[in-house]
């Protein structure tokens, strides 16, 4: 079981540049705290809500809009600008579609770090979640997609599929609108990944507007790479990413 602390939001205060971090579907901040403190080491200010519907019990994500989950980190984002001269933001899987969305609606993103985003199932199954919602209330889970063994992200043991279908929602609306992406891009893609199709990671570099968009593959990690074992690959390169984009040295590798 992930640290139950670690399945809460986290906020540290750092310097004038923040990096906003967003977990994936029927997770928990949990993925992304390894990489937010070792961010907020490296002197940046991090904010990694709890989206709504998770981390709580799986029944909750079934009453749980899309939009919900948008306007939980569009709210966080525009309170890190208050505070930051700029924000940059991450996301794994589902945390990656919103991070694109929040790209769409706030030009002033000044940049996205991407882990396996998702716009798009490896399940077939999951197609047709807008029907079985109405038959089935919950199927096997999709979380824990961890090569390294004895990981743990605090996903639901069951997967909502009336989740699913709001999560169909959220990428027809994300992908619609990805032309209107120009922030530099650092996308990390798994080379083996059960949950997210590449066709995903290929269709954001196709459709984006970005003229700096770099691709790191994974070779040793499944779909939560943030906890797998090219979690430092993604740890080291952000930070390279974070200091090029801000003028500022990169730290040394611990």
């Amino acid at each position: 079981m992930a640290n139950p602390e670690h399945m809460r939001a986290f906020h540290a205060d750092g310097g004038s540049v923040g990096v906003l971090l967003s977990h994936g579907f029927t997770g928990s901040p949990a993925a992304m705290r390894e990489w937010a403190e070792r961010l907020h080491a490296a002197g940046y200010t991090v904010a990694v809500p709890r989206l709504p519907g998770h981390a709580t019990a799986w029944q909750e994500m079934n009453v749980t809009a899309w939009t919900d989950w948008y306007d939980c980190v569009d709210a966080e984002y525009r309170t890190l600008s208050q505070r930051c001269e700029r924000v940059f933001v991450a996301g794994l899987s589902m945390g990656g579609s919103l991070a694109l969305r929040l790209a769409e609606q706030h030009p002033d993103v000044a940049g996205l770090m991407l882990v396996n985003p998702a716009l798009g199932a490896v399940d077939p199954i999951a197609r047709l979640s807008g029907l079985l919602k109405y038959v089935v209330p919950a199927v096997k889970s999709v979380g824990n997609d961890i090569k390294r063994p004895g990981v743990d992200e605090g996903a639901y043991e069951m997967t909502p599929v009336a989740g699913v279908h709001q999560l169909f929602k959220l990428w027809a609306d994300v992908r619609s609108c990805l032309d209107l992406i120009t922030c530099p891009i650092i996308l990390f893609r798994s080379s083996i990944d059960h949950v997210v199709p590449g066709s995903s990671s290929d269709a954001i570099v196709r459709l984006v507007s970005s003229l700096s968009i770099t691709e790191v593959v994974l070779e040793n990690s499944y779909h939560v790479a943030t906890l797998d074992y090219d979690k430092e690959t993604i740890f080291a390169r952000s930070l390279e990413f974070l200091a090029a984009m801000t003028d500022a040295p990169a730290p040394t590798s611990r």
